[in-house]
């Protein structure tokens, strides 16, 4: 069974003590690919030193997120491009709008997504997009910009069926990861009336672990429990959700347009 995690933050130092176990931890499980995305200028130098010491399981992907945007945003996509100019990268990301925390830079947030989403477009890329509390604003400026080399993942979806719907119309794939095993969190229901096709795989590692070790660190291997939840709600073999979820995840990532 081949498992691909679409986004996870490995390079960070919440895995300086043992990365290689970490990694060995994955290919355990049978996550044999995972998707690095960047967040901002002070991450590459580690990104790419994660993707140098596993060049057959850590694919990098760069952009700059959006909680890092600030005045001087287009400094730092000026790099984004740089670094996209190399051809080493799978995807422009990680992407978006997050209004969840502070609006301050909405403006810039809204520019500096549209242009990243014109490089991955420019370089033929997979975009990995992330949206809290602004999926309306997010969506518009997809809509804006769709075009038929532009594709991607809204990252760790969340969202209803109504936000699934217009995901769907644009021709973009949902990630969903360990939410989707917490009991109050409702995505599960949606989740269950969505193709498997349409989704892909995620841990967010560090973030969002999911049950059982909710609260602890997360990491790529449990991706697993992801799947097993997956399947649990379609009633169908956890193969045919690592198969098909990887499948989509190849022709978006490692799939040259």
């Amino acid at each position: 069974m081949i498992l691909t995690d679409t986004h996870t933050h490995l390079y960070l130092d919440d895995f300086e003590e043992d990365r290689e176990q970490v990694i060995k931890n994955a290919l355990e499980n049978g996550v044999v690919r995972m998707l690095l995305p960047n967040i901002d200028s002070t991450t590459v130098d580690d990104l790419k030193s994660m993707a140098t010491a596993f060049p057959k399981h850590c694919y990098p992907m760069m952009g700059l997120h959006p909680t890092s945007v600030k005045d001087n945003y287009e400094k730092e996509i000026a790099l984004v491009e740089q670094e996209l100019t190399t051809g080493k990268y799978y995807g422009v990301g990680e992407i978006g709008i997050d209004l969840y925390w502070d609006s301050t830079f909405e403006e810039q947030q809204k520019n500096s997504f549209r242009k990243q989403l014109r490089l991955a477009k420019k370089y033929r890329l997979a975009v990995s997009v992330h949206t809290r509390n602004a999926f309306k604003f997010t969506i518009q400026i997809v809509k804006e910009e769709l075009t038929d080399d532009l594709k991607g993942v809204f990252h760790c979806f969340t969202g209803t069926m109504e936000e699934a719907g217009q995901i769907m119309d644009a021709g973009f794939k949902m990630g969903i990861g360990g939410i989707v095993t917490f009991k109050n969190s409702g995505l599960a229901e949606v989740v269950a009336q969505l193709p498997l096709e349409t989704l892909v795989l995620e841990t967010d590692a560090p973030y969002l672990t999911p049950v059982p070790y909710r609260g602890k660190r997360n990491q790529s291997a449990y991706l697993l429990y992801v799947a097993q939840k997956i399947a649990e709600i379609k009633n169908i073999p956890v193969e045919t959700v690592a198969e098909v979820t990887s499948r989509t995840a190849e022709n978006l990532f490692f799939k040259k347009q």
